[in-house]
C-alpha cells in the first residue's frame, strides 16, 4: 500500500532499528517504546489487521509468530517473559492501519491491560 508507514519502513523509505527481517516478516523497535523491550513485528504482505487476516497465508502467519518466538528467545531481558498484543481498529487504539504485533517485555507489568 502507497501511503502505510510500515510498508514505506519495509520498503527501506523510512529509517526504523530493524531487529529481525526474512521473507515474509520484518520487525523492527517502537519509537515510542511503552517498555524497556519494544519491538513491532509485521508481515511483508500489507493487510489491514487481525481482522483481515484471511488474506494472508498459513505460512505468513506462522513466519509472524515464529519471528515473534526467535526475537524473544534472543533477548536476554525478556527470559523472565512477554506479551504479545495485536490492536485491531479504531477503538482499540491501532494507531498504523497494518498488522503488527507488538514485542513488549524487559519489566515487571502490570496484570490489567486496560
Amino acid at each position: 500500500m502507497d501511503n502505510c508507514l510500515f510498508c514505506k519502513i519495509i520498503k527501506g523509505e523510512i529509517p526504523s532499528t530493524k531487529v529481525f527481517e526474512n521473507d515474509q516478516v520484518f520487525a523492527f523497535k517502537d519509537i515510542n517504546p511503552q517498555t524497556p523491550f519494544h519491538v513491532l513485528v509485521v508481515p511483508k504482505k500489507h493487510v489491514s489487521s487481525v481482522a483481515e487476516i484471511d488474506q494472508l497465508s498459513n505460512d505468513e502467519i506462522a513466519a509472524c509468530l515464529l519471528a515473534i518466538r526467535q526475537i524473544a528467545t534472543s533477548e536476554s531481558s525478556l527470559s523472565g517473559g512477554f506479551r504479545i498484543i495485536s490492536n485491531c481498529g479504531v477503538d482499540a487504539c491501532q494507531s498504523v492501519p497494518h498488522l503488527h504485533f507488538h514485542i513488549l517485555g524487559g519489566t515487571r507489568m502490570a496484570e490489567r491491560m486496560a
